[in-house]
């Protein structure tokens, strides 16, 4: 794994997610406008800073493939290395092979720096298929940029 070195600010933790937190996992995961239908809290991880969720990912279980999702970090605390911090942590909890799928160039770059390289639609596992289906029908019909993609270590 391709380390950058980041650490949580002494205000905040890393922790898995409990029933409680449900609720701010699913304000943070719509105020990003990502899909809200996939939200299992046992699957995620949280950081808490003063008593409040500020960033929240999971990872997803597939047949013979795990997803990294809902990755969120809220506006305010952006650009100090908590989504790397995030990423890499899921990264280590991975038990299988990891994909995820992003939109656009920048998120693709942000995440080529844990080791995720592009792979085309064809290249994913039949039970990543059928999820990310409509993400490539959007991408061929209207030209979304969905960028798909694989944790190489």
């Amino acid at each position: 794994m391709k380390q950058n070195n980041v650490s949580l600010p002494t205000e905040c933790t890393l922790r898995s997610a409990t029933s409680e937190d449900i609720w701010s996992i699913r304000l943070l995961v719509l105020r990003a406008k990502l899909d809200p239908t996939q939200i299992r809290w046992q699957q995620f991880w949280v950081i808490e800073c003063n008593k409040q969720l500020i960033a929240c990912g999971q990872l997803r279980n597939f047949s013979g493939a795990q997803e990294l999702g809902s990755l969120v970090v809220l506006p305010a605390w952006r650009s100090r290395g908590l989504g790397s911090f995030l990423t890499q942590h899921l990264i280590t909890q991975a038990t299988q092979p990891l994909y995820l799928e992003c939109l656009g160039e920048k998120l693709a770059q942000f995440y080529s720096r844990f080791g995720f390289v592009a792979i085309s639609f064809e290249e994913l596992p039949p039970s990543l298929k059928r999820k990310f289906g409509l993400s490539q029908l959007a991408k061929k019909l209207i030209k979304v940029p969905v960028v798909f993609m694989k944790y190489q270590e």
